[in-house]
């Protein structure tokens, strides 16, 4: 492997997403103001999980690594946290625009190569997701009843980075340099929720959220990694708390 210089870049929105996007964000800010008590802030702690190795394509870089790095998927698997703006549309809908955070590093070494000391050749594999998210709740039995089940669907602009640092072999002369090589970007993708929360007083609500989003990147080709794309598609299980205004 080569040494590239580190560069950054945005990956492409699709136009027909991001007309999507921005006609929702503009209804939600653009709708006559919600009665008191009838709007919401929310605030949501929990675990997200990227996609699974069996659901991943030949070319994503992860799954690409996992031929010669030693490290398991399943670390990527971390805490994420978000915070959301609701506004009620009458008894059975609410508009939510949202961002929330994820980040984590996975230690890697070569599986089939140590240094000539006999010590691991170590890489640190990082990845951060950002996303911002337009959604839309149903609630099939009312959001004003003591039980509020719910289901959602909108669409996420997520804002990414991907980093791999440290020890690496260039095997054209099985040298062993350091370099940190890096991509970042954004994905416009699908969301998919459904929850249920409970309300708490006049004021609180509190429950739990299963959201779901698919989506995947191109890397840049300069960087020389193992794949040419990077899958941000997984799953998040959250605790949720609502708090009317």
């Amino acid at each position: 492997m080569s040494m590239p210089a580190a560069v950054s870049r945005s990956s492409r929105v699709p136009v027909p997403v991001l007309v999507a996007a921005a006609l929702a964000l503009s209804f939600l800010a653009g709708a006559p103001a919600p009665a008191r008590a009838d709007s919401l802030v929310g605030f949501s702690a929990g675990y997200f999980a990227l996609k699974s190795a069996d659901g991943r394509s030949e070319n994503d870089v992860l799954w690409r690594n996992l031929d010669f790095l030693a490290f398991d998927l399943e670390d990527f698997n971390h805490a994420t946290v978000g915070g959301e703006y609701l506004a009620g549309i009458g008894d059975y809908i609410e508009a939510g625009a949202g961002v929330g955070y994820y980040q984590r590093t996975v230690p890697s070494i070569y599986r089939d190569f140590v240094d000539r000391d006999g010590s691991e050749i170590e890489q640190d594999l990082k990845l951060r997701v950002v996303p911002f998210t337009a959604t839309v709740r149903f609630f099939p039995a009312s959001r004003r009843g003591s039980v509020q089940p719910y289901l959602g669907a909108g669409i996420g602009l997520l804002a990414w980075r991907y980093s791999e640092s440290g020890e690496f072999i260039d095997f054209r002369d099985r040298s062993i340099f350091r370099a940190t090589f890096k991509d970042q970007g954004t994905a416009a993708v699908p969301v998919l929720l459904g929850g249920l929360r409970v309300p708490v007083g006049d004021v609180f609500l509190v429950g739990g959220e299963f959201r779901w989003h698919d989506g995947e990147a191109t890397l840049e080709a300069s960087q020389e990694f193992a794949g040419d794309t990077i899958d941000l598609g997984g799953y998040s299980a959250v605790f949720v708390l609502h708090v009317r205004f």
